[in-house]
């Protein structure tokens, strides 16, 4: 049988928002040193979001860990950056925990110094350690979300 883990990257492979969804528990949260605190359909829509803005995202994964109330799991990324264009692998650890079958808690862990070297270029190799960028890049991307999930909210989607 395939574990939940397993589905929800099945469903990231195929850039199925709405089955990475049904695999998360209505009271999930997320976490990641960008996202912080995703609760409920935020999570979901944030990866939707993701999806959608993606137009060459792959993804991979491996070491996936469930015992039916925790798990983990290897997962890397590689996908142009919509706000800088530039390119970026992403190696990800996540870790979760489960309740009902479903995910209720899903927290990923990345080098964010690494990553911001390679979405943001100059800035982010000088400056990407520093708590001043790392609040401007997740302020930024909080209020990329809020917009997206009033814009879905709006819509009926």
């Amino acid at each position: 049988m395939t574990s939940v883990i397993e589905q929800f990257y099945s469903a990231f492979q195929a850039r199925d928002a709405a089955g990475m969804a049904a695999c998360y528990h209505p009271n999930v949260v997320f976490n990641d040193p960008v996202f912080q605190d995703l609760r409920g359909s935020r999570a979901s829509g944030m990866w939707a979001m993701l999806l959608g803005r993606s137009k060459d995202l792959k993804i991979t994964f491996r070491d996936v860990r469930e015992d039916g109330q925790t798990g983990s799991a290897h997962w890397e990324a590689w996908y142009t950056f919509s706000q800088s264009k530039r390119p970026v692998h992403n190696i990800i650890d996540a870790r979760f925990h489960l309740q009902d079958g479903k995910i209720i808690e899903h927290t990923d862990h990345f080098d964010f110094w690494r990553w911001s070297r390679m979405a943001l270029g100059t800035p982010g190799l000088l400056l990407g350690w520093s708590p001043v960028i790392r609040s401007k890049v997740q302020r930024t991307a909080m209020e990329g979300l809020e917009k997206y999930m009033s814009s879905r909210e709006s819509t009926g989607v």
